[in-house]
């Protein structure tokens, strides 16, 4: 029986009792014929003693049946319930790899009906699946002509949401070293021993072209480590010209994918290769992604019992002692004298 937040009664029967303190503090409360001596010299006993004061055995008859209550409400078992869910599974350590290689800041994709570039749209659709996987420890890998850590793997989602900005182009020079990135994240994810599923999600606009490790040899060490890889091929083919953060503007020349060297790392980890032309697009594979790497979460539901019947017990044997010394101490009488 819960009685209130987090309070319940293990007993709850043991509160019909209850229902009886009225009846017996009317059957007391009742008059009655005074105690009388039918002596005919009573009369001299009217001073030995002070006569009853009604007043007075009305509060130790409240504190007998307040006693009496409490008394019960402890036998009742009052308890303080906590209850919490724990996590049995560890879910999935994902490291989301992506290329921030000068290419990234080609301005063909549109966020908000505004012209924005591969790399801002990419964090839109990261951040969207970051908040997507709760149980998951997630890092981000990014690589240009070389790797570089802007978030390590972590469960604190909000913390990674807030330092994505952390990934940008400008930070290890220019190049497109897809086999580095692929080796960086399976290292990162190697070190997490207790996940038994860890996933590469790939991101990039460009061929390889730097690196001493090609992304072929980079996918197989993975595999043999069991980390499963995902490709993106992102942004559209053609000329396009690269505004820069300094103010300068590039001309990128023909843009070119190696999709065959992304489909075979997908193949050789597992996975699947994906290409994102658009937004929408972009987002549809992240979600596809997110529906493939699911693991079932099994929750165990924790209760602990605080048990809280000494006070009432304790509180009862206060109130007939307080009773009792009212009784010996104030409530001392002496029989009225009467005619005979």
């Amino acid at each position: 029986m819960k009685l209130a937040g987090d309070i319940e009664f293990a007993w709850p029967w043991a509160l019909v009792g209850l229902i009886c303190i009225p009846f017996v503090a009317w059957w007391r409360g009742r008059r009655g014929k005074a105690p009388a001596v039918m002596f005919p010299t009573a009369f001299l006993l009217m001073n030995v003693a002070r006569p009853a004061r009604s007043w007075r055995g009305g509060i130790a008859m409240g504190l007998s049946l307040a006693s009496l209550a409490a008394a019960m409400i402890g036998m009742a078992r009052p308890q303080r319930v906590k209850s919490f869910d724990e996590d049995k599974t560890e879910g999935l350590a994902i490291c989301l790899t992506v290329d921030v290689s000068l290419s990234m800041l080609t301005q063909d994709f549109f966020v908000g009906g505004v012209r924005s570039d591969r790399l801002t749209a990419a964090k839109r659709v990261m951040r969207d699946f970051i908040r997507g996987r709760t149980s998951d420890r997630i890092g981000i890998v990014a690589f240009a002509g070389a790797p570089y850590l802007p978030c390590p793997l972590t469960l604190d989602h909000e913390w990674l949401e807030s330092n994505i900005e952390r990934v940008q182009t400008g930070i290890t020079g220019d190049g497109t070293a897809i086999g580095s990135g692929i080796a960086s994240a399976a290292a990162r994810l190697d070190k997490e021993k207790k996940v038994a599923s860890k996933v590469i999600i790939l991101l990039t606009d460009g061929a390889n072209n730097s690196g001493r490790l090609s992304p072929q040899d980079a996918a197989r060490a993975a595999a043999t480590l069991g980390i499963r890889i995902y490709t993106i091929a992102i942004g559209t083919p053609g000329h396009h010209l690269i505004h820069t953060p300094d103010g300068r503007v590039i001309n990128s020349g023909r843009q070119e994918f190696d999709e065959p060297t992304l489909i075979e790392v997908a193949k050789i980890g597992n996975g699947a290769f994906y290409k994102a032309q658009d937004l929408d697009a972009l987002d549809r594979i992240f979600k596809t992604i997110d529906q493939l790497e699911r693991t079932e979460v099994k929750v165990k539901k924790i209760i602990e019992r605080d048990e809280l019947f000494h006070w009432p017990v304790g509180l009862a044997l206060l109130l007939l002692i307080l009773a009792f010394l009212l009784h010996l101490v104030f409530l001392r009488t002496s029989p009225l004298p009467a005619a005979a």
